[in-house]
């Protein structure tokens, strides 16, 4: 089933979040998303745990920005993170090398 809103993405994250993965992590992603469904979201990844809240954090790890349909798309696998960073479509700033570890962490 295709994740339609990107309020739904959020919403879901804690369900799909695979602990295995989060193994010795510590980090908060910030989520700054654009367009019709703008909005801001941080995750929390802490002792194999997650907690998705939404609003912004002081000081995250890493930071993704991109617009709601790019968002969407990406969560759907019909954009892959790579090709989108590549071309501008998701800019990131801070730990960079974190960011990459979101599908594994998040597998939609």
């Amino acid at each position: 089933m295709a994740l339609t809103s990107v309020k739904e993405v959020f919403e879901k994250m804690p369900e799909v979040f695979n602990p295995a993965a989060a193994a010795g992590l510590n980090m908060v992603f910030q989520f700054q998303i654009t367009g019709n469904e703008a909005g801001e979201w941080h995750v929390i990844v802490k002792d194999n745990t997650c907690q998705v809240v939404e609003g912004a954090y002081a000081s995250p790890n890493v930071t993704l920005t991109m617009a709601d349909v790019d968002w969407l798309a990406m969560c759907n696998g019909t954009l892959n993170g790579m090709t989108a960073f590549m071309t501008g479509k998701l800019k990131a700033s801070g730990d960079i090398m974190a960011a990459q570890r979101i599908p594994s962490l998040f597998p939609m």
